[in-house]
């Protein structure tokens, strides 16, 4: 079966310039929206499709510019004996190095001798296929292959003329899957026949006057229509060809009236079935009309689990389900320079790596990655983002950002998560509270590689840079809002505690909305018992903080950091107001 090795793309669309060898296997493009995924795709089977009828428009062209053409140039492997004959296409036979992907304009000792196919579409729209190699490139004749080589090279698209693959048309998968064409020729007018004169028989018993008429004027106007005249089928209406045969249930109902998910699972199996005869498959938006687990279903069909799957696969995905399914070296992360130029990066399938794509792989499908310490973080944020929304500002959800939660571990650990997505191309930032000091080695690494680590100079956990360095009228806010989510009792046994009971809860409700500001001491107390949990004291069963949780810090993010932020101490504001810069992002 042959494979693609090489697909260059240069002036099409989004992409400027792309170079890429892709796996024998599935190959998943992840990535934010407007990466050029689908673009990848169209590419494939625009430079490969036996159909004549692809059209172009200026839209097509990168930045709309058509005095560049747009060239599209696929290089196919694992060729049948066939079509590696040096006396009929020895010009046009190139060689693929596997081991760095690269192909040469000649075969030679070590490379795989393969084909490629090119597609150019000039100013006029008008797209031109031809086998291309440099040594022909100049010459006015361009080499073709014949249409049932082509026909036997060219992908299959699932999501695309879905009823078309389940019929048999001329390079549907029911064709491919047949080992013998079915009889088109007899058996298809003999049916037409058939039906002409059942219908015939039928019409001539309910209309038999009005033909009687017909035939009586003819023969008043001198025309020769014979004694009877008919009402038949015209022959012209009933012009079967091989895509007049589709399957159908056992009810008879067409099978091309599946829902959208159902046809792709049946496809998908059809394709693999069909791998023996078949290039590849092309998949866009493979979770496109599926639940979770029909999804995973479809991915084990086509070989997600095995380690030498006969069908190559090109599908792109916006699904966490795919991302966490597939592994690390069956996911591509598309990459668009500022240039158009394109990256196409393998995930790996590396413990560490594979592990952070199982743990976060919402993150994978994002632009920006904010690493976060714990749960707190991530909802703080998410409650200060959506009050930005309420001001009118971007979400960091539109510019394709995505909160992970590094479950409250080590700041060594926060830090290597980051640094796993910035070595991919993420722009990364790790957002850590100062309780537990951050090694300098971490950090250096981290920021080597391009994260944006942001925290605080003094030794604090959030809840206690909160109260420190939020103004007066946000403390009140902190300390009203603390005992609105959890409860007096907790709020006041907490203060009591941290305090050795020099405060209760009276006490602070007398501090609020005075005018009076918070001392140093006060702000320390609120901080500490605020964060206070059973895990640091014996007392209390259960206490788990009062905002130890997204929900609740989300509250606290979108009611009282929001409109507190901008009169907050520095030492609290540049962090935070860090994470949602963008040109750092």
């Amino acid at each position: 079966m042959a494979k693609i090795r090489h697909v260059e793309v240069k002036n099409f669309r989004g992409i400027k310039q792309l170079s890429w060898a892709p796996s024998e296997g599935i190959n998943c493009l992840i990535g934010p929206g407007d990466s050029g995924k689908t673009s990848i795709l169209d590419a494939i089977e625009s430079c490969m499709s036996v159909r004549r009828t692809t059209e172009f428009s200026d839209a097509d062209f990168f930045e709309m510019d058509v005095s560049e053409p747009i060239i599209i140039r696929v290089t196919v492997g694992a060729l049948p004996d066939r079509l590696m004959d040096l006396d009929t296409l020895g010009e046009m036979l190139r060689g693929f190095n596997i081991d760095d992907g690269s192909v040469e304009d000649e075969p030679g000792e070590g490379l795989e001798v393969v084909l490629t196919f090119q597609l150019v579409v000039g100013d006029d729209l008008e797209p031109k296929r031809a086998l291309y190699s440099q040594r022909t490139e100049l010459d006015p004749y361009q080499r073709q292959l014949q249409w049932k080589d082509k026909a036997e090279l060219a992908p299959n698209r699932i999501g695309n003329h879905a009823s078309t693959n389940l019929s048999w048309t001329k390079n549907s998968v029911l064709t491919r899957l047949s080992e013998e064409k079915l009889a088109i020729g007899n058996d298809l007018v003999s049916a037409a026949r058939e039906a002409r004169l059942a219908f015939g028989d039928k019409a001539g018993a309910t209309i038999g006057d009005m033909l009687k008429l017909v035939v009586e004027k003819a023969k008043e106007m001198g025309i020769d229509v014979g004694d009877e005249a008919k009402a038949l089928l015209d022959p012209r209406a009933l012009s079967f060809s091989d895509g007049a045969i589709a399957l159908h249930s056992e009810g008879g109902i067409p099978l091309r009236n599946l829902g959208t998910g159902s046809s792709r699972l049946l496809l998908a199996a059809l394709h693999r079935e069909a791998s023996d005869a078949a290039t590849c498959l092309l998949v866009d938006e493979v979770e496109h009309g599926l639940e979770p687990h029909r999804i995973i279903r479809l991915l084990h069909s086509l070989g997600s689990k095995e380690a030498d799957t006969p069908l190559q696969v090109f599908m792109t995905t916006h699904s966490a389900v795919v991302v966490r399914e597939l592994s690390g070296d069956q996911l591509i992360i598309v990459r668009k320079g500022a240039d158009g130029q394109h990256e196409m990066k393998v995930v790996s399938s590396e413990d560490a790596i594979q592990g952070v794509a199982r743990l976060y792989p919402e993150a994978f499908l994002a632009r920006s990655v904010i690493v976060c310490e714990g749960a707190s973080e991530v909802g703080l944020l998410r409650g200060l983002d959506r009050y930005r929304v309420s001001l009118g500002r971007p979400s960091a959800y539109a510019n394709a950002t995505a909160f992970v939660d590094a479950g409250g571990r080590s700041p060594q650990h926060i830090l290597e998560r980051a640094l796993v997505f910035a070595q991919w191309g993420y722009r990364t930032k790790a957002f850590l509270d100062a309780d537990v000091p951050i090694p300098q080695p971490s950090r250096d690494a981290a920021e080597a590689e391009g994260v944006t680590v942001c925290t605080w100079g003094e030794s604090l956990a959030l809840e206690e840079a909160l109260f420190k360095w939020l103004p007066d009228d946000g403390v009140d806010e902190l300390i009203n809002l603390a005992i609105e989510l959890n409860s007096g009792d907790l709020v006041g046994g907490a203060l009591e505690e941290v305090s050795k009971k020099m405060f209760d809860l009276e006490y602070v409700l007398g501090l609020v909305g005075g005018d009076a500001a918070y001392d140093d001491d006060e702000r320390a107390v609120l901080g500490r018992a605020a964060k206070l949990t059973t895990k640091d004291s014996k007392l209390g069963p259960g206490r788990k903080g009062w905002f130890k949780s997204i929900s609740k810090m989300e509250w606290v993010g979108e009611k009282v950091l929001g409109p507190y932020l901008k009169s907050a101490d520095p030492a609290l504001r540049k962090p935070i107001s860090q994470l949602f810069r963008q040109d750092n992002a």
